[in-house]
């Protein structure tokens, strides 16, 4: 896999984010830089904007917020530990990131607990309160 780490390389947007793994398929990538969830050098973008080492990437995907520096270019999708080598992620990102997946983690939403048919258990407690 040719990975380029010089300022002539470019790739668009949509293709860059496919390669570095952050959507499964490069029409998700797309359909997200056209609701305005992807910025390059703080400005919206299109995705036929390419994208160079050193560009800086502002990624709304997947309930979380990433802030990326532009590392590598690569032709074509490959392994996960290319993809890694693609971009550096910000110190202040991966900490925000850590805060909001440990809030996450403490605060689930009761709602998300009660999905499909009460269980038998579920049943006898419903029927325990009702007298």
């Amino acid at each position: 896999m040719n990975v380029s780490f010089e300022a002539g390389a470019r790739l668009r947007i949509d293709k860059w984010l496919w390669c570095a793994r952050f959507f499964k398929t490069r029409s998700l990538a797309a359909e997200a830089v056209e609701r305005g969830k992807v910025q390059v050098n703080g400005q919206g973008c299109k995705n036929s904007r390419e994208v160079k080492p050193g560009d800086t990437i502002v990624l709304e995907a997947h309930q979380q917020r990433w802030e990326l520096v532009v590392k590598g270019i690569v032709g074509a999708r490959g392994s996960a530990t290319i993809a890694q080598a693609l971009y550096a992620e910000t110190e202040a990102s991966q900490a925000r990131r850590r805060e909001e997946a440990e809030l996450r983690r403490l605060n689930v939403e009761p709602a998300s607990r009660l999905q499909g048919r009460p269980t038998k258990r579920d049943r006898r407690q419903i029927d325990d309160v009702r007298g």
